[in-house]
C-alpha cells in the first residue's frame, strides 16, 4: 500500500466525487420541482387576479418591508399567513374588506410604531393583492410561519 495519495489518486478522487455530488445535487434539485409542483403548490387556483396581485406586491416593493413565506425583510410583518390572521378561512369577504381597509389607512399616525407607506391603490389592486394574498395562505408551507403572529 501508497504511503502517500499519488498525483492518479487525487486526480480521480476529485473527479469522482464531483460527479457523486453533482449527481446528488441534480436529484435533489428535480426532487424540489416535483414536490412543489405535486405537494406543496395548487396550480389551478393560480388566476388572472393572482397573477395581477403578485405583480402589485412586486410593483410596490412590499417585500423590502414584509417577508412572504420567509423570504424578503423581517421590517415588517410575515404575510404568508395574513389571510388567515384576518379570517380569511371563516369569512372570507369580512376578511378582504378588513385588508383592503387596513393598507386604505395606511399610514396610521400613530406615534413610536413603524408606519406603512400609502400607495395609493385602486380597487381593483387591492381586491387582485388581496386574491395573492389569499393564495399563498393556501400554499403547503410545512408549518411555517411557526407562530399565528408571523
Amino acid at each position: 500500500m501508497a504511503e502517500r495519495l499519488t498525483k492518479t489518486g487525487a486526480r480521480n478522487v476529485f473527479y469522482g466525487g464531483s460527479i457523486f455530488f453533482f449527481a446528488i445535487f441534480v436529484g435533489l434539485t428535480a426532487h424540489s420541482h416535483w414536490y412543489i409542483r405535486t405537494t406543496s403548490t395548487d396550480e389551478t387556483a393560480l388566476t388572472d387576479r393572482v397573477a395581477r396581485g403578485k405583480h402589485v406586491w412586486e410593483r410596490n416593493s412590499c417585500i423590502n418591508c414584509h417577508t412572504l413565506l420567509g423570504e424578503g425583510a423581517y421590517f415588517a410583518p410575515e404575510l404568508g399567513n395574513v389571510w388567515v390572521r384576518y379570517g380569511g378561512h371563516d369569512d372570507p369577504a369580512s376578511a378582504r374588506e378588513t385588508l383592503k381597509a387596513w393598507m386604505a389607512s395606511q399610514p396610521s399616525g400613530i406615534s413610536g410604531r413603524r408606519q406603512m407607506p400609502q400607495f395609493d391603490l385602486t380597487d381593483q389592486e387591492l381586491n387582485d393583492l388581496s386574491d395573492f394574498l389569499e393564495w399563498t395562505s393556501k400554499i403547503n408551507t410545512q408549518k411555517w410561519p411557526p407562530n399565528d403572529a408571523g
